[in-house]
């Protein structure tokens, strides 16, 4: 029989039963939670002196827990927002343990009492008109790559999808009739989002002679392309594209941003919130507004319908009135 002491066993049922079977959470929220703890138990067994699977639920302490939440930030230099990650993480787990073996409700309380440290929201960086254009002019359209290359950022700007999303794509997920995309996103969630006309024509240069089942974007190799090779890709193009936009130079593109992009461009394109939050995939319209509360632009033209209108004749200044006492102790 499994000793309920051991940590062992927890961390197998937690990864296994709880994250897939009961959560159904997404494969990266997955690997997120798996990382945090192949960082943490070679932590603690250091600290205790004893191998990991010799590790007891108890030893993952408040205190040892601080100390690697410390040495994150120190040693591995992660930001706060990468060490509240991995304590959302811990939390889950203690929370998990907690709700199936009483002994170790207290370990729990004491666990999930450990504090997130307050981070600066970041700010979202998003590309200009000019330099998305820059940016989707960057690939040789002579070259095979190029061309693909060209068909995934058309792809990612007008879906807004996630590069995790665009990698798992398959060419079945395309509706060439009603010209829309099925995208499978966080948690399972599938929504569909409408393709212009010129990234429809992209896409069947990417899946012709092409099985229904296989990815619609390929690497060099012919393998499916993977998140990390999206990055790649966005990074070259956007090194390239400095010549004509300088002021990519000054920015950190990415997959995200380009997602930051499409959002930011239908709101100012007039498109309610709430149909950006379907479009993005969001489970939560707060998630959405930063793109509201970020976009000067889109402010500032609500600002303009709100002006008041110059005054043609202005009234005297209060000073300039000598008679206004005289009238106030007349009333």
């Amino acid at each position: 029989m499994t000793d309920p002491a051991l940590l062992g066993p927890w961390v197998r049922r937690f990864l296994l039963e709880y994250l897939v079977s009961e959560r159904n959470l997404a494969i990266n929220t997955q690997r997120s939670y798996r990382d945090m703890l192949v960082l943490l138990l070679p932590f603690a067994a250091r600290h205790h002196a004893k191998s990991v699977d010799r590790l007891a639920v108890v030893d993952l302490s408040p205190e040892l827990v601080r100390q690697f939440l410390t040495d994150l930030e120190h040693s591995r230099h992660c930001s706060g927002a990468t060490r509240n990650q991995r304590l959302g993480a811990l939390h889950a787990l203690a929370r998990f343990v907690g709700e199936r073996s009483p002994e170790h409700v207290e370990w729990c309380a004491q666990i999930r009492l450990i504090p997130f440290k307050k981070t600066p929201l970041a700010t979202v960086t998003y590309l200009e008109k000019s330099e998305m254009d820059a940016l989707l002019a960057a690939p040789d359209r002579n070259t095979a790559q190029g061309r693909r290359d060209y068909a995934l950022l058309l792809f990612l700007y007008n879906s807004g999808a996630r590069a995790s999303e665009a990698a798992a794509l398959r060419i079945a997920d395309v509706d060439w009739y009603a010209q829309c995309v099925k995208i499978l996103g966080k948690g399972n969630k599938q929504r569909s989002c409408p393709l212009w006309a010129v990234s429809m024509a992209q896409l069947r240069l990417m899946a012709a002679q092409r099985a229904a089942e296989e990815h619609l974007f390929l690497n060099r190799n012919r393998q499916p392309i993977t998140r990390f090779g999206i990055h790649t890709l966005i990074e070259r193009c956007a090194a390239k594209a400095h010549t004509t936009a300088p002021s990519l130079a000054t920015k950190r593109v990415s997959p995200h941003v380009v997602r930051h992009t499409t959002a930011t461009h239908l709101l100012r394109a007039g498109v309610d919130i709430n149909t950006v939050r379907a479009w993005l995939g969001h489970v939560s319209l707060t998630t959405t507004n930063i793109y509201a509360e970020t976009d000067l632009e889109t402010k500032a033209r609500a600002l303009a319908t709100c002006a008041p209108a110059e005054q043609a004749n202005p009234s005297k200044h209060w000073r300039d009135q000598p008679e206004l006492m005289a009238f106030l102790h007349g009333l």
